[in-house]
């Protein structure tokens, strides 16, 4: 059974940085992709960033290139999303998931997910 554990949310001030974590468990994600989603109240989930588990290539959403990096850890079996200067307007439920799919960005097209993490970004 996959299992995904956030962790590493927060309420940070508008400049500041955060590093969320994504551990996962219960099968190999060799071929699989990790992506990291968030959800601010009254909007749609929206992605943020993925990468492919084997090679590592990545897709950021226009609203955090430059400012977000996303990585994995093989080893730890570990997902990560370093957030740089982050603003008010990255505040939101930040869930990880993954996808046999090659970095897909809808949501839909991700089978299993993570319970979320709260970042607040105040101004």
């Amino acid at each position: 059974q996959v299992q995904l554990v956030e962790s590493g949310g927060g309420l940070v001030q508008a400049g500041g940085s955060l590093r969320l974590s994504c551990a996962a468990s219960g099968r190999t994600f060799s071929g699989y992709t990790m992506g990291w989603f968030r959800q601010a109240p009254g909007r749609e989930r929206e992605i943020v960033a993925a990468i492919t588990w084997n090679f590592s290539s990545t897709y950021y959403a226009d609203s955090v290139k430059g400012r977000f990096t996303i990585s994995r850890d093989k080893a730890e079996n570990t997902v990560y999303l370093q957030m740089n200067s982050l603003k008010p307007e990255d505040t939101a439920v930040y869930s990880c998931a993954t996808t046999y799919l090659r970095l897909p960005i809808q949501p839909a097209q991700y089978q299993y997910w993570g319970q979320g993490t709260q970042v607040t970004v105040s101004s």
